[in-house]
């Protein structure tokens, strides 16, 4: 297959109107510039925190570009629409962040729950996805990963951390519904793994259900996999993974540096490229026993992980297999990718406009800091637009 397939706009925009691709232009227009982008977050936040009257702003431009909604209610026609003119499927994300309390860490475990089971009642919505740090103390998890001592009542804390995973993956096997479970900061980041795979030991024993998610900046997650990989045939359970190369770039080092350990993180973007590439060449020479949700915007390696598939005579729509794009960037990956076959899914977060900004910083942040992810967007968008201003006269 030729790389050409993601240059076709027609399809990649097919469910955009003129309005919503003008939208975009803006949008992608602005991101691509790095002081704006710093100027425009703080003072959304800022305006947010003091209660000036903005919200309409920010929903008709970032919110709804990124977003399908304040509710899955109102998310349901952006999934219709999806499913049905582009053949993609939905990953409904409750992306409410950093409220760090337990009432709050119940009441997203419940939503989450809620979620899995509608996702029972549409076959546009074969996931389920949560966020560790949405149901746990960001702190703790750090404490657990650095492998302290806990006091008494976070012994406590932490159990009710391990109960409420126990609850997601339990209602997501109960319901046959494929779970996605978020990557985090690589200083809370083994607790989650750690949790993650006991999760898979105890509910991935005749398929995956329970995925994690590999963040492939990392030098390490490739012998992390094999390691995994090697547990879980001496233990008779299956492994999930969705594989991306990474939101925390910048944190990481800094930290590194400020706290003088080595960085986790590829020491280029040519050897994060090869680490994903890497990964993902295991994960379809062990199809058996590992299950593939490739979540990645770059064009190079979805194109390699289709071409792998032809060498290997494996279908287009192996349940196996998925690709996936957030919502609102790379509608050239997505959609052509589903237009030719593949099982390819959209992750659609939603929440208030308030809880959800942490979410969409990174959305702004992560175009700025990719080489040329704006640029794309923007020459896809400017090439459909004249497409259909020819095609009209």
């Amino acid at each position: 297959m030729s790389k050409s397939i993601f240059d076709n706009t027609e399809v990649a925009f097919k469910t955009k109107s003129n309005a919503e691709l003008r939208r975009a232009y803006f949008l992608f227009k602005l991101i691509g510039r790095q002081a704006l982008v710093n100027i425009g977050t703080a003072f959304t936040l800022f305006a947010l925190k003091i209660r000036l009257p903005i919200k309409g702003i920010v929903r008709a431009t970032v919110f709804n570009q990124f977003c399908a909604g304040e509710t899955e209610q109102e998310a349901m026609p952006v999934i219709d629409i999806l499913y049905n003119e582009g053949g993609v499927y939905s990953v409904l994300d409750y992306s409410v962040e950093g409220q760090e309390n337990e009432e709050s860490f119940d009441l997203t475990t419940k939503k989450i729950n809620e979620l899995t089971v509608l996702a029972t009642k549409n076959k546009a919505m074969p996931f389920s996805v949560f966020k560790p740090t949405g149901i746990g103390r960001f702190d703790l998890w750090a404490k657990v990963s650095a492998k302290e001592t806990l006091t008494k009542e976070e012994e406590a804390e932490w159990q009710r951390i391990r109960d409420r995973y126990d609850s997601i993956c339990a209602t997501a096997h109960k319901h046959d519904i494929i779970l996605l479970i978020d990557a985090e900061h690589s200083w809370i980041q083994d607790a989650a793994d750690e949790l993650c795979e006991e999760m898979m030991e105890k509910y991935n024993k005749e398929k995956p259900i329970v995925y994690n998610t590999l963040q492939c900046y990392r030098w390490d997650r490739l012998d992390y996999l094999k390691a995994q990989h090697k547990r879980a045939r001496e233990k008779g359970f299956k492994i999930g993974h969705k594989i991306v190369r990474g939101a925390y770039l910048e944190l990481e080092n800094e930290r590194a540096i400020e706290m003088s350990y080595p960085t986790p993180i590829c020491a280029s973007k040519q050897e994060t490229d090869e680490m994903f590439d890497s990964v993902l060449l295991y994960i379809l020479d062990n199809l058996d026993d590992i299950h593939l949700f490739c979540g990645t915007h770059n064009e190079n390696s979805s194109l390699l992980a289709t071409e792998e598939m032809d060498k290997r005579g494996i279908a287009r729509n192996d349940n196996r297999i998925w690709f996936g794009q957030l919502y609102g960037m790379s509608d050239n990956i997505s959609f052509n990718l589903a237009e030719h076959g593949y099982n390819t899914a959209k992750y659609l977060p939603f929440g208030p406009i308030e809880d959800v900004m942490p979410y969409l910083i990174r959305r702004a942040e992560e175009n700025t800091s990719v080489a040329g992810q704006s640029s794309r967007e923007l020459s896809l968008i400017t090439k459909e637009r004249k497409r259909r201003k020819n095609e009209k006269n």
